[in-house]
C-alpha cells in the first residue's frame, strides 16, 4: 500500500511539472503568470533527483558507503577534513553558485523567456547535475585528485598534460572575471562592502567554535551564524547612512582589487575548516534563503512575465549581446545549466571533505539542481519587468543612444514602448542616480528582485532597500566562488610544479602552499587589475571568454567522465555522459569559431578589432579616445587568440580520448582504472566526528 501511495504521489508531481512546462512552452496571448515557472522547476527537480540521480547512483556509479573516503584516509586538518554533509552541501553550493546562474539567465532573457527556461531545467537535470555528480564520485575514488590529474591518468599522459594547462588557463580567466564583477558591484555600495567584509570574521568565529569550543554542534553554530549575518545585513544600511562609516566602506576599484587579492590568498592558504567551509556555509543560507523567498514571493504575488516567449532578437541582432539563439543562448546561461567550473570544485575541495560516497548524490547532483533553480528565479525576475525597462538597463549607449530620449525612442521602435520618465522615476525609487546602460545583468536582476520583494513586503517605500539587498546578495554569490576557486587553483599549481620539483607538490609543505597560493592569486590578479584600469570597464573584453571558457571546461570534464565510465565497463550506460559531451563540444566549437572569425564587428573579435583599426586610420576616432581604442583592439585580438588556444586544447583532448575509447572497445589496449585501493571505513554508521575533523553530526548529517 505504501509503495502504491508513493507511485501515485510521484506520478502526480511528474504530471504537475509536465503541465507547468507545457504552459510555459505553448502559452501565447496574455502575459504568462510567473508561478508556472516555480511549479515547473520544483516538480522537474524533484522527479530528476528522485529518479534520475538514483539511477545514476545505483546503476552507473554503484556508490559504496562501506568504502573509506579521502577525508577519512588522509585527514590532515587543513585540506582533508571530514565534514558534515549539510555543512559540505552549503560549502559546495556556495562555491559553485556564482555569477553564472544570476547574470547569465538575465542576459539571455533578450531571446525571450522560453529558450532559457527550458535549457535551465533540462540542461541541469541531464547535463550539469550529471557532470558534477560523476566528477565528484571519480575524484573521491582517486584520493581527491583534480580534473587535470584524472585526465592525465585516465585519458593519456599527453592529453592530460594539455588538459591541465587548459583547465588552469581557463580557471585564471574565470576567476579574473568573477573578481571583476565583485569589484564593479561593490564600488558604489558601502552597504554591500560592509556586509561582505563582516562575513569573514563571522566565518572565522564559527570555524573556531566548531573545532575547539563546541565540536559537532552544527545546529548551534548555524543559529549563531545566521543571526550574526542577518544583523550585519541590517547594520549595512546604518553604515551606508552614516557619513563617516559610509566613507570608510566606499572603496575605489583599485582598493577593492587589493582587498580581494589579499582575501583570495588568505582563503587559499588558511586551513579549510577556519575560513572557507564556514563562510561558504553561511553564504549558502543567504543564497538559498533569498532564492526561496523570491520563489515564495512569486507564488504569493503571482506577477506576470511581461517578456514574450521569443523576441525578435533570436536572429542574432540583440542589443544586449550579439549572436543567434544557437549557440549563444547556451553559452550565455552557462552555470545555471552546465558549468565546467563546478567540476573544479567537485574535484577540488569537496571530495577531500566528504564523509560517505553516498553523500555525493545529495551534494553533487542536489547542489546543481539548487543552482539551476537560482537561474530560473533570475530569469523570472528579469522577465517580470517590462521589456522596455529591461532593454534600457542592459543595452549599451552605442546601440540605443547616449541620451534618455534617444534610448527610449530606439527601444520603442523595437516594439517595446518606453518613456524616459519611466527610467528616471525607477532609478529614484531604488536609490540610484541612473539605470540607463547598466549592462552586465546584475542591476536589472536587482531591479526585478526588488520589485517582487517590495510587492510582498513593504511596498514601494522599501524598494531601495530591497534593491541594495539584491546587489549585496549577488556580490555574495560571486565572492564565494572566488575563494573556493582560488584554493582549487592552488591545488592545480602545486600539481603542475610538483611534476618538476617534487617537494612543491607535497600537500602539507607550508612553503609550497604559500608560494602556490601567491602564484594563482598573482595570475588572476593581473587580469583583474587590467580589467579595473580598462577604459571600458574590463567586462567587454573579459566576459565573452567567461561563457566559452566555462563551457569548454565542462566538455573537458565530461570527456574525462566518459573515459572513466568506459574503463569501469559501464558501456551500457555510457550515454549518460556521452550525450551531454557531444552536445557541449558542438556548442562550444560553434561559438568559438563565430567569436573569432564571424565577419560581423558586433560578434567577431577579429572583425571588431579590424573595424576599430580602420576607424583610427580614417580619423573617425577622437584624439582623446585613440589610446583607449588601441587598448580595446589589443584586448579583442587577445580574446581571439585565447579563445583559439582554449578550443584547440580541448580538441586535442577529445581526439586523445576518442583513440582511448577505440582502444578500450576494440580491446587493443588493456583498460587500466586508476582508482585508489578499496579500504573499508572504520567509521560506524552513526559516526559523529573523527580525530581532528571539523565535522559535526552523524554520517547522515543529522545533529
Amino acid at each position: 500500500m505504501k509503495r502504491i501511495f508513493s507511485i501515485v504521489v510521484w506520478l502526480a508531481v511528474a504530471l504537475l511539472g509536465a503541465g507547468a512546462l507545457g504552459a510555459i512552452a505553448i502559452h501565447r496571448g496574455e502575459p504568462l503568470n510567473a508561478m508556472w515557472f516555480v511549479i515547473a522547476a520544483l516538480c522537474c527537480y524533484l522527479v530528476a533527483f528522485r529518479l534520475y540521480s538514483a539511477f545514476v547512483a545505483a546503476k552507473v556509479l554503484a556508490l559504496d558507503d562501506t568504502r573509506a573516503t579521502p577525508a577519512e584516509r588522509h585527514d590532515d586538518g587543513r585540506d582533508f577534513v571530514p565534514t558534515n554533509k549539510w555543512v559540505l552541501f552549503g560549502h559546495h553550493f556556495a562555491a559553485i553558485a556564482g555569477p553564472g546562474p544570476l547574470v547569465g539567465p538575465t542576459l539571455a532573457a533578450q531571446f525571450g523567456y522560453l529558450p532559457g527556461t527550458l535549457w535551465l531545467i533540462v540542461g541541469a537535470a541531464f547535463g550539469g547535475c550529471v557532470q558534477d555528480f560523476v566528477i565528484l564520485f571519480c575524484s573521491i575514488r582517486r584520493d581527491g585528485k583534480s580534473l587535470g590529474q584524472m585526465a592525465r591518468e585516465e585519458v593519456s599522459e599527453r592529453g592530460g598534460f594539455i588538459a591541465q594547462l587548459a583547465v588552469l588557463a581557463i580557471m585564471v580567466i574565470l576567476l579574473a572575471v568573477i573578481a571583476l564583477v565583485v569589484v564593479n558591484a561593490l564600488k558604489s555600495s558601502p552597504w554591500a562592502t560592509f556586509t561582505l567584509a563582516m562575513t569573514i570574521p563571522i566565518a572565522l568565529l564559527l570555524g573556531v567554535y566548531l573545532r575547539f569550543v563546541r565540536p559537532g554542534r552544527v545546529l548551534e553554530a548555524s543559529i549563531m551564524g545566521v543571526a550574526l549575518v542577518i544583523f550585519v545585513v541590517i547594520a549595512g544600511q546604518w553604515v551606508a547612512d552614516s557619513p563617516y562609516w559610509s566613507n570608510v566602506f566606499t572603496l575605489s576599484g583599485l582598493s577593492l582589487t587589493a582587498a580581494i587579492i589579499i582575501y583570495g590568498f588568505s582563503a587559499s592558504a588558511l586551513p579549510v575548516w577556519l575560513l572557507l567551509a564556514p563562510r561558504d556555509y553561511l553564504s549558502a543560507f543567504i543564497k538559498a534563503g533569498a532564492i526561496f523567498s523570491l520563489a515564495a514571493g512569486i507564488l504569493l504575488v503571482r506577477p506576470h512575465v511581461l517578456m514574450p516567449p521569443l523576441t525578435r532578437f533570436i536572429d542574432g541582432t540583440g542589443p544586449v549581446f550579439a549572436g543567434k539563439i544557437f549557440p549563444f543562448c547556451f553559452i550565455t546561461i552557462a552555470c545555471g545549466a552546465v558549468s565546467g567550473f563546478h567540476s573544479l570544485i567537485s574535484s577540488g575541495t569537496t571530495p577531500k571533505m566528504i564523509l560517505r560516497e553516498g553523500h555525493a548524490r545529495f551534494i553533487g547532483y542536489g547542489s546543481m539542481l539548487l543552482e539551476s533553480f537560482v537561474g530560473v528565479m533570475a530569469m523570472v525576475a528579469a522577465c517580470a519587468m517590462t521589456p522596455g525597462v529591461y532593454f534600457a538597463i542592459n543595452s549599451p549607449p552605442s546601440i540605443v543612444g547616449a541620451t534618455a530620449d534617444a534610448g527610449a525612442a530606439t527601444i520603442s521602435s523595437w516594439g517595446y514602448p518606453l518613456q524616459p520618465e519611466t527610467m528616471t522615476s525607477l532609478a529614484h525609487a531604488v536609490g540610484e542616480i541612473t539605470l540607463w546602460n547598466r549592462a552586465g545583468g546584475a542591476p536589472s536582476l536587482a531591479v526585478g528582485m526588488a520589485q517582487i520583494f517590495s510587492n510582498t513586503s513593504g511596498g514601494p517605500r522599501l524598494l531601495s532597500i530591497w534593491y541594495h539587498f539584491a546587489i549585496m546578495f549577488e556580490a555574495l554569490c560571486i565572492v564565494t566562488v572566488l575563494d573556493a576557486g582560488t584554493r582549487v587553483g592552488r591545488f592545480m599549481v602545486q600539481e603542475l610544479v610538483g611534476r618538476v620539483w617534487a617537494p612543491f607538490g607535497r600537500r602539507g609543505w607550508m612553503p609550497g602552499i604559500l608560494l602556490s597560493s601567491a602564484m594563482i592569486v598573482a595570475m588572476w590578479g593581473y587580469f583583474l587589475y587590467q580589467g579595473v584600469i580598462d577604459p571600458l570597464g574590463g567586462i567587454n573584453s573579459l566576459w565573452p571568454l567567461f561563457g566559452i571558457g566555462n563551457q569548454l571546461l565542462a566538455a573537458v570534464a565530461l570527456v574525462v567522465a566518459t573515459t572513466i565510465l568506459l574503463k569501469m565497463k559501464k558501456l551500457r550506460w555510457i550515454w549518460v555522459t556521452l550525450v551531454p559531451t557531444v552536445w557541449l563540444v558542438i556548442v562550444t566549437m560553434t561559438a568559438s569559431y563565430q567569436k573569432i572569425f564571424d565577419p560581423s564587428s558586433r560578434l567577431g573579435f577579429l572583425a571588431n578589432a579590424k573595424d576599430l583599426a580602420r576607424q583610427i586610420t580614417e580619423g573617425k576616432i577622437a584624439a582623446a579616445n585613440i589610446a583607449g581604442t588601441q587598448r580595446l583592439i589589443f584586448n579583442l585580438r587577445l580574446d581571439a587568440a585565447v579563445t583559439a588556444i582554449f578550443a584547440l586544447m580541448v580538441l586535442v583532448l577529445v581526439v586523445e580520448a576518442i583513440f582511448q575509447w577505440y582502444s578500450i572497445l576494440s580491446r587493443r589496449r588493456e583498460s587500466v582504472l586508476h582508482e585508489s585501493p578499496y579500504i573499508a571505513t572504520h567509521w560506524a554508521s552513526n559516526f559523529s566526528g573523527a580525530g581532528h575533523g571539523t565535522v559535526v553530526g552523524d554520517a547522515t548529517g543529522d545533529d
